[in-house]
């Protein structure tokens, strides 16, 4: 039987530096960090062969002290923490003293660095710990080179030098992401790629996530006593197919938190198909006190003293957000939306006669109240005389295109809306408001509707009776293979109530009666909103149009129908200039 026995202390780094030193984009990590934990205001990072071969980051740092150099390549030395309060409210990045003794137990590494108080700079070579006199203007420079030289076995494990760079890519992009102040510089075998000037939060999401994603993204900035969610989340047509867009930060730290995810997923359920995934960029910022940042090695892992407050204080700040009618998404944005060329040839202030000779055209009837197909809206104009300085989000109708879209006009360019997928949500939103405040308004048909059904649709029929009644229909049986309706909720009752009825009852027919308006309310619901929506080759009127515009603007989720498709886009005036090449 083997005695026990102490490891050496290099067997012991080569073992932490299986947890800490994964792959080339994990020792990429550490030193970023270090470096913005020094006070970094720019880091640059030049790395060979996926990082295999080296790893080279410099910054403008605070440096190290050439008496300190070697505590920094020593196990469990670190400047970040002294005692266990220090350790339980935890801000730097760094602090478990592991790393960079871990990463020089496996790579060839050595500092240069030169601290305010010193004359000049210092280097250290890991593998002989000597010390020699450095040209090193301040700062600090480490090169971490041929990663696993002595560990072949681990070696063998990498990927390919695309893959690996794509890694190191990945971690350089979530650390500038966190810290917008900083100026970062990535190039890869000598080339650049990755050049990044201090910005404010949004040029850097900008630069780094895309145009494409700012262009579909709402802005979050909500606080509740010590908890802030701010950053960016997209809209569900920029939903991915994978989880590669979505960034969460706590404290500044990127982490993988499954209780965030479930959150921010749970914010997305009423707009979001659920084979898709959504994109976000938020950052979360509560006492160090309040999260556990010591449970991981790479500490991508975050555990919080009350993880149910946070769950739901980030469930309802994203949904709030995420369902801001278009008009607060506007307003909040800051987005001006000037009235001026809302009408090409049409005056800066027009008068209401102005507008309608421009597009209703001479002649034409004054404005109509709100038509059926917005039931439940208090008769009114369908708009407003037009302001001299601001005009609606999603302007004023113009045309109707094959029945199927709204084509309207405001100061950025064209909108064009899907009519029954905007509809839809605008109905949704209103069953969904309803049903909270009680059972809908049902609306008794002049003359009952006698629909054929099959022996399962009326033992469906009868079983939920109560679930039918709570949700306006008053339905009940006909003959043996027949049903009557005689009243339908007052939302949807202009459409085809029997196609309604057994699309509702093909959802039910599974279902146990006891509590399934609870259990599949917003299924339901949504079903109803499908049936109930304005038909695709339904003409409207322009009255009707901007009706439904103003509609659009005031309800929640209204950039989305209940399946996750967008219901408008916008084309802006260069856009269009593109796709004409003017100006060229």
């Amino acid at each position: 039987m083997q005695r026990i026995h102490p490891l050496p202390d290099v067997l012991i780094s080569q073992i932490a530096a299986g947890e800490v030193v994964e792959r080339p984009a994990s020792v990429l990590k550490e030193l970023v960090e270090n470096s913005l934990d020094a006070g970094a205001t720019r880091i640059d990072v030049q790395i060979e062969e996926g990082g295999v071969r080296l790893i080279r980051v410099a910054d403008d740092g605070a440096g190290i002290a050439k008496e300190d150099l070697p505590l920094a390549l020593a196990r469990h030395a670190t400047s970040k923490i002294g005692t266990l309060d220090d350790l339980e409210r935890v801000a730097s990045y760094g602090f478990r003293g592991e790393a960079l003794a871990s990463i020089a137990s496996v790579a060839r590494t050595n500092i240069a660095s030169r601290s305010t108080d010193d004359g000049h700079a210092w280097k250290i070579e890991a593998a002989t710990a000597r010390i020699v006199p450095a040209a090193l203007a301040a700062g600090t420079v480490i090169e971490v080179a041929d990663l696993y030289f002595n560990t072949p076995a681990r070696r063998k494990f990498l990927k390919s030098e695309a893959t690996e760079y794509g890694h190191c890519d990945e971690v350089l992009r979530r650390m500038a992401l966190a810290r917008p102040d900083v100026a970062f510089a990535l190039g890869h075998n000598r080339s650049a790629k990755l050049r990044l000037a201090p910005a404010d939060g949004a040029r850097r999401a900008r630069d780094i996530l895309g145009e494409e994603f700012f262009a579909h993204c709402r802005s979050v900035d909500v606080a509740a006593g010590p908890l802030r969610l701010s950053g960016f989340a997209a809209l569900p047509a920029y939903s991915k197919a994978s989880r590669d867009a979505q960034y969460f930060f706590v404290n500044g730290r990127f982490v993988r938190d499954k209780l965030l995810a479930h959150a921010a997923r749970e914010a997305y359920a009423d707009i979001l198909h659920g084979a898709r995934h959504p994109a976000y960029c938020l950052f979360l910022e509560l006492d160090p006190a309040g999260v556990d940042v010591n449970v991981h090695p790479a500490k991508i892992e975050v555990r919080f003293r009350d993880g149910r407050g946070v769950h739901q204080f980030v469930f309802h700040a994203l949904q709030r957000a995420l369902a801001a009618p278009v008009a607060e998404a506007f307003a909040s944005s800051g987005a001006a939306v000037p009235q001026g060329d809302f009408l090409r040839g049409v005056s800066a202030a027009p008068t209401f006669a102005g507008y309608r000779q421009a597009v209703l055209g001479v002649g034409e009837p004054a404005a109509q109240p709100y038509l059926d197909f917005v039931r439940g809206v208090s008769p009114r104009p369908t708009f407003h005389e037009p302001a001299a300085d601001a005009a609606p989000p999603l302007g004023y109708a113009i045309a109707q295109l094959h029945g199927v879209y709204v084509l309207a006009q405001n100061a950025a360019g064209l909108v064009l809306v899907d009519m029954h997928a905007a509809h839809e949500r605008i109905l949704y939103e209103k069953l969904k408001r309803a049903i909270d405040a009680g059972p809908p308004g049902s609306q008794p048909l002049l003359i009952p509707v006698l629909m054929s059904v099959s022996a399962t649709e009326l033992a469906t029929a009868d079983e939920h009776h109560d679930t039918l009644e709570r949700l306006g229909f008053a339905v009940s049986a006909a003959g043996p293979q027949q049903l009557a309706v005689r009243a339908a909720p007052a939302l949807v009752a202009g459409g085809d109530v029997a196609a309604l009825l057994r699309a509702l009852l093909n959802e039910l027919r599974e279902q146990p009666a006891s509590r399934v308006l609870e259990a599949r309310r917003n299924e339901l619901l949504a079903t109803m909103a499908c049936h109930g929506a304005v038909r695709a080759n339904r003409q409207l009127t322009l009255p009707e149009m901007n009706a439904l515009l103003r509609q659009m603007e005031e309800t929640e989720r209204a950039d989305q129908c209940n399946h996750g498709r967008p219901t408008w886009v916008q084309l802006s005036m260069k856009e269009l200039d593109t796709l004409f090449m003017r100006g060229k």
